[in-house]
């Protein structure tokens, strides 16, 4: 396969003063048009509003830091006005309405990853504003919207040109905003800090999984993401989705060494990762991590509700499952050596605690 697979960075899009819009180019990571994966990140400045919009594709957003509020409407249903925060994971399906607000002093960053296959552009989201210079508000005459929503010319006018931002505003002082109602939380995210452990190997590492247990709307979006916690120096055992999904990583903290072996044995990468950066795996294509000191965390989506994994390496390993004949004959060893291969990381799984 001969492709570019090195992380990559993205892009700002658009912004004012309110925040800012980046995303990743499939140009420059050819994998997203391929894979049909589209992933940005938006930043809101303290009374930043990103406004209200609909999307081309399913999305599961990920706040990377700070607080703030976020309203959903589903397709034919009421708003919802959550309260978000660092850790929260929202399952947006196709055909909802969203907007971000930042309340607070910290900067709020939330990362959007998610399938194109239904979008304009593949490897790439198209957000259709409701509102805003670009909105479809503006597209409208004034007779159109006069008639659509019964009011006069004077409103319709204003209603069409007032807001000149774009994409993200700041909110100015005299607009109340509405406040979260805890209740409808429920079902909508799932903090990724907060929830049940998955796994937890002690000095190795730990993992939420969102499926259709735990955040349900994950079923209408059509896959699946998770949240691994890497301790210093600690390894994620080499693995591969053996249902056809790809994944797709952004490092949120920390930095370490991935590798990447593609279907003919190969190794296609051998790169550092660091924050901020966003890589996919290919379908089938093996996958392992080494953490640097302070660790390694990562946010990634595997495009399948319920994904199932094959590790390489630890006690649940496939090897372990294989007879001794058939690995003393595949590695063409020595009965010994069959045996010591065998012998190894039988009290581990998934994340390797570092030698001591």
């Amino acid at each position: 396969m001969d492709i570019d697979l090195s992380p990559k960075l993205p892009k700002k899009s658009y912004g004012g003063e309110g925040g800012s819009y980046h995303a990743w180019c499939p140009n420059e990571l050819p994998m997203l048009k391929q894979g049909n994966i589209g992933a940005g990140k938006l930043l809101l400045e303290k009374d930043g509003l990103a406004l209200p919009r609909f999307s081309d594709s399913a999305k599961v957003a990920y706040v990377l830091q700070g607080s703030g509020v976020a309203g959903i409407v589903l397709p034919e249903k009421e708003e919802k006005v959550l309260a978000i925060k660092t850790g929260d994971s929202i399952a947006l399906p196709f055909g909802v309405i969203t907007w971000w607000y930042n309340k607070d002093d910290t900067e709020l960053q939330i990362l959007f990853l998610g399938d194109t296959k239904t979008g304009h552009k593949p490897g790439s989201f198209t957000d259709i504003f409701l509102t805003g210079s670009n909105g479809i508000f503006t597209g409208f005459s004034t007779e159109f919207v006069c008639r659509a929503w019964d009011v006069d010319e004077s409103t319709a006018k204003s209603l069409v040109s007032s807001q000149t931002g774009t994409g993200i505003i700041k909110v100015g002082s005299g607009v109340k905003m509405p406040e979260p109602n805890k209740d409808h939380r429920s079902g909508m995210a799932l903090n990724c800090l907060e929830a049940p452990l998955d796994v937890d190997i002690k000095g190795g590492g730990r993992v939420v999984v969102l499926n259709t247990k735990n955040l349900p709307l994950v079923g209408e979006v059509g896959f699946g993401a998770d949240l691994v916690r890497l301790d210093g120096n600690a390894m994620c055992s080499p693995g591969f989705s053996c249902d056809s999904a790809l994944q797709v990583t952004y490092i949120v903290r920390g930095s370490g060494r991935a590798q990447i072996v593609g279907v003919d044995g190969k190794r296609v990468l051998d790169t550092m990762v660091q924050a901020g950066n966003l890589f996919i795996v290919p379908r089938f294509f093996v996958v392992s991590k080494i953490s640097e000191n302070e660790g390694l965390e990562w946010f990634s989506i595997v495009t399948t509700p319920n994904p199932i994994f094959t590790h390489m390496a630890g006690r649940t390993s496939a090897w372990k499952a294989l007879s001794p004949g058939v690995l003393q004959a595949s590695f063409n060893v020595s009965p010994e050596v069959e045996k010591t291969f065998r012998s190894k990381r039988m009290n581990s799984e998934i994340f390797f605690a570092p030698s001591n």
